[in-house]
């Protein structure tokens, strides 16, 4: 592949997480409010992974993998999509779709975090500065009285936290480990495999099943679209880029996504926006910002001269 193809398919494949993830708040938020929440991750992550095995098979791509990568694969698929992608599917039966992308705005700060903590990553000055004002924007967004007052807002809202700690583990994890080469092949696994297991959280949890034809119209457009567009276009571009860019990189899709959450959500779900989530958004983003950017800060490199 040229320079200029892979940074095409570079671009592409930031378009597919920043947008494409962006809207995929809105849609779960719809198939939940009628759905069981894992029963809904379920069907979504098994049907795409089956339909990612066919489409590789038919191109001829080699589908059989090592013991190791079958097991790295498996550990992918719960950090990122069991856990990480269940439970914030379940917490969005308490939050709002546009508030839930806000607080997982700030997962470029727990990578960074953990990156720390795992790997014993130095924290730049710049970074320092965007932890201090990511925890700011948390802050203002999560004390809100007219949204924690809801029943079982907080519970989602710690919920949502713990995914992202898993989503920031699992960025690491994968960004090293033994896995198929072919990332098609390599999200076909983690989606199948991650299903299964939702498949039986769902099963533990005695959630009630339904057949497809029973689902409402916009249920059932929601599934489509996060079947094809969410699962295999989008996460297939999430894992490509985990190889060929840092995981800090990949998190800054948390700059656009909640944009789109917050429009989408306000727009199709008449969700409330309040001018608290705004101001506590540009904090948020801000600190991000400053968490990724290489730039020195002017005020800081004048001290050491």
């Amino acid at each position: 592949m040229s320079k200029s193809q892979n940074t095409l398919l570079i671009i592409f494949a930031f378009f597919a997480i920043y947008v494409i993830w962006g809207s995929t708040y809105m849609l779960n938020k719809v198939a939940v409010n009628e759905l069981p929440p894992f029963m809904l991750a379920a069907v979504r992550f098994i049907t795409a992974g089956v339909l990612i095995f066919i489409i590789a098979f038919l191109s001829g791509k080699k589908i059989f993998i090592s013991k190791k990568q079958l097991l790295n694969t498996s550990i992918a698929g719960f950090l990122f999509l069991t856990f990480g992608n269940g439970v914030v599917v379940w917490a969005l039966k308490y939050v709002d779709s546009g508030f839930a992308a806000l607080e997982i705005s700030a997962q470029p700060l727990v990578v960074l975090l953990l990156m720390k903590i795992f790997e014993g990553k130095k924290i730049e000055t710049s970074s320092i500065i965007g932890v201090v004002l990511g925890t700011i924007g948390i802050y203002l967004l999560v004390s809100q009285k007219q949204i924690i007052s809801q029943e079982n807002t907080v519970l989602g809202m710690l919920m949502i936290f713990a995914c992202m700690i898993s989503w920031g583990y699992g960025s690491l994890f994968v960004a090293k480990a033994d896995l198929p080469s072919n990332y098609f092949v390599n999200t076909g696994y983690q989606m199948f495999l991650g299903g299964i297991m939702l498949l039986i959280s769902s099963y533990l949890l005695d959630e009630t099943w339904t057949l497809p034809n029973t689902w409402s119209i916009e249920v059932q457009y929601s599934m489509i679209l996060l079947i094809f567009f969410g699962s295999i276009i989008a996460f297939t571009s999430f894992n490509y880029l985990l190889k060929v860019v840092s995981p800090e990189k990949v998190a800054t899709s948390t700059y656009v996504n909640p944009i789109i959450a917050l429009g989408l959500g306000w727009y199709v779900l008449n969700e409330q926006i309040t001018t608290q989530s705004i101001f506590a958004a540009a904090i948020l983003l801000t600190g991000v910002y400053f968490i990724n950017t290489k730039k020195k800060i002017v005020v800081f490199s004048r001290f050491k001269k």
